[in-house]
């Protein structure tokens, strides 16, 4: 039996991608006067914080950017400020290593009309260890360190709707709900594509807790569940789909092959660096979610609308 072709994909949209490609390289930043850049009275007894949460991602979506240190972060916020003609006083590095344990991050993403096809997954990122080429060459004598990040991606937008940082000793699928709790309860979910990973009991019924399509392939060994709630009848489905028409050809029916979104934006976010640079957890937290920040800000940009041409 022949394999099938691999299709191929034609961008229809080239003129303004590019152009949303080329704006991605700006060095433009822009700083509206109007912003509050300083805190305002919490009315809480103890010392008021200085600057806002909006000055302090800023800053720290400065250094995530370009791959600065704290200080340098400071020192080139200071300069953009200068030459902008704005007299606004700058965190220290003190003061942003602080803020950053405790920091909000404000995550952007566009409103969306329809219905919403969420795609999880999750990857490994290196806090602390050698690289892999010293690694192999030394045998790796210090401790290396990773975390696992969470995602849950808009199929149509391919901007980031939720994230999880969590130690790399955590599994996949005890994430999904959590995932699933980010996305606010008005906001409508067609279906959640993940892989079989998440083919457990908890992920099935918080898909549906939410009225959503769970598109997950069955485990090559698994058994029909007793179906005692909607998440277990809905897989046993799935289940007897997947062994009438192959799992292939399943697939490709069910269109689990989105899946493979999830994975290109894996690779935008190792783009931005391969580690982060955070000792403390929580703050490594709010790195990454700076960074998951700015992956939204260039999706928004504009992203590639392609057809299969063969």
């Amino acid at each position: 039996m022949s394999k099938p072709n691999t299709p191929t994909y034609q961008t229809l949209n080239w003129p303004s991608y590019n152009e949303a490609l080329k704006r991605r390289g700006s060095l433009t930043i822009w700083f509206d006067p109007d912003m509050a850049w300083a805190s305002k009275p919490t009315g809480k007894r103890g010392r008021q914080p200085v600057y806002s949460d909006a000055a302090v991602q800023t800053c720290l979506t400065m250094k995530v950017l370009f791959g600065m240190a704290l200080r340098q972060t400071t020192g080139f916020v200071e300069s953009l400020l200068g030459l902008i003609g704005l007299d606004w006083e700058v965190p220290d590095f003190s003061t942003l290593s602080r803020r950053q344990k405790t920091l909000a991050v404000n995550i952007p993403h566009r409103g969306k009309q329809g219905p919403l096809h969420l795609l999880i997954d999750s990857t490994g990122i290196k806090v602390e260890g050698e690289g892999e080429w010293n690694a192999r060459k030394h045998g790796g004598p210090k401790r290396r360190v990773w975390r696992k990040v969470h995602l849950g991606i808009d199929e149509q937008t391919l901007e980031i709707r939720a994230v999880e940082v969590t130690s790399s000793d955590v599994g996949d699928a005890p994430m999904l709900p959590e995932l699933l709790d980010q996305i606010p309860p008005d906001q409508e979910i067609a279906s959640v594509t993940a892989d079989g990973a998440y083919d457990t009991r908890k992920c099935h019924d918080a898909i549906a807790e939410r009225g959503a399509n769970a598109v997950i392939p069955p485990r090559k060994n698994a058994k029909p569940w007793k179906a005692e709630t909607a998440g277990a009848v809905a897989r046993n489905e799935a289940l007897r789909a997947s062994r009438h028409l192959g799992r292939a050809l399943w697939r490709r029916w069910s269109g689990y092959h989105r899946r493979s979104r999830a994975e290109t934006k894996m690779h935008c976010v190792k783009l931005l660096g391969q580690r982060l640079m955070a000792r403390d957890f929580d703050r490594q937290v709010a790195e990454f979610q700076v960074r998951v920040a700015v992956l939204n800000g260039y999706t928004a940009l504009g992203i590639p609308v392609t057809k299969v041409v063969g």
